[in-house]
């Protein structure tokens, strides 16, 4: 695989390649790969994240396979405590603004007999957002929960365990680079920068 030459590098850093085999594109967002996932006409490249991109325009990628795009995420503060994870919900919830994709979070009630951390804040996204959901929550120097669990499997016992939820909120992203729609998507196909 060939990159093809960008300027101003750094600016790529977090999102996508796409490897049409026949071609390869550097620019894409996370949104955009779904698209592309969901064509039939473009379905079965090979995705990379651009990790890091340095001035000179040498750039660290690491390779994301395309089921990731179909799962969900999640980090799950617990707590023994309602106040305390009324606090966490509340927390999220102010900070919800700068989150870096959509995202769900609820405030369950687990009830009795859940080894003491009958209260939980779950915060629950595309599974392709695991490091910037990361990033964020390090950057806004959130601290939640007395004990923290995540990823692809904690959401599906979540989804299949029994609890009430109390509180729920949706996070929506105001990300600083917009997605392109599918028309324009397809127009642009075979640009090798997309942005």
């Amino acid at each position: 695989m060939k990159l093809p030459p960008v300027q101003d590098a750094p600016r790529y850093a977090g999102l996508y390649v796409y490897d049409f085999d026949a071609w390869t594109a550097v620019g894409y967002t996370a949104e955009e790969i779904a698209l592309l996932l969901d064509s039939e006409a473009t379905r079965g490249g090979r995705i990379y994240r651009i990790v890091r991109a340095s001035p000179d325009g040498t750039m660290e990628l690491r390779g994301v396979p395309a089921e990731r795009f179909q799962l969900e995420s999640g980090l799950f503060f617990n707590r023994t405590s309602l106040q305390d994870a009324r606090e966490d919900f509340a927390w999220i919830g102010e900070i919800g603004a700068g989150a870096p994709c959509r995202a769900m979070v609820q405030l369950a009630d687990r009830g009795a007999g859940t080894d003491g951390w009958r209260y939980v804040t779950a915060l629950i996204y595309p599974a392709e957002y695991e490091d910037d959901v990361a990033q964020w929550l390090l950057r806004a120097d959130y601290g939640g929960g007395d004990f923290v669990e995540g990823g692809v499997s904690a959401v599906t016992t979540f989804y299949h365990e029994s609890h009430q939820v109390l509180e729920r909120a949706q996070l929506w992203s105001q990300g600083a680079i917009p997605s392109r729609g599918r028309d324009e998507l397809l127009r642009t196909l075979r640009q090798a920068v997309q942005r």
